[in-house]
């Protein structure tokens, strides 16, 4: 197989853009109190949905990093069959689960008009956003094959 193009390097203005954007998508997550350790667990589930690699070890990594425990992480792929995860947390990881999987579906009233019930409008806010850059990183690094060796 051929290199593939490495977008950061190809266009960097972009890729700084992104960058950008992933700042003010955190920011908004801590303005609407999201712990830095679970948006690194909804990043994480967006990343394993896409099968992204590179994001699944990083985000992995940053969620215990920033104080989630490894039974949190190890059950993100089956969080729907726990009892890890708020009322609060399930509606965010729902949100996110829908948004990564928007061409099954687009975003569902059920799921929207659940997550509203659940959490506050700057929360449903910063959680999409979150959302549309996670799947951002996810495209760049799948389509670049960013490395993931041991």
């Amino acid at each position: 197989m051929s290199e593939r193009v490495n977008l950061g390097k190809s266009a960097p203005e972009l890729y700084q853009a992104v960058i950008e954007l992933d700042r003010l998508a955190s920011d908004a997550l801590t303005n609407a109190g999201i712990a830095v350790g679970f948006s690194h667990l909804l990043r994480l589930r967006a990343s394993q949905i896409n099968q992204c690699a590179f994001c699944v070890r990083l985000h992995t990594r940053d969620a215990l990093a920033n104080g989630e425990s490894a039974d949190r992480v190890a059950v993100v792929p089956v969080w729907k069959e726990t009892e890890y995860f708020s009322p609060k947390e399930c509606a965010a990881l729902e949100l996110v689960e829908a948004i990564t999987l928007i061409s099954e579906g687009q975003l569902p009233d059920a799921i929207y008009e659940q997550a509203a019930t659940d959490l506050s409008r700057e929360e449903m806010s910063a959680i999409e956003w979150l959302a549309v850059v996670i799947n951002t990183w996810n495209r760049i690094a799948i389509s670049s094959r960013y490395p993931v060796k041991e």
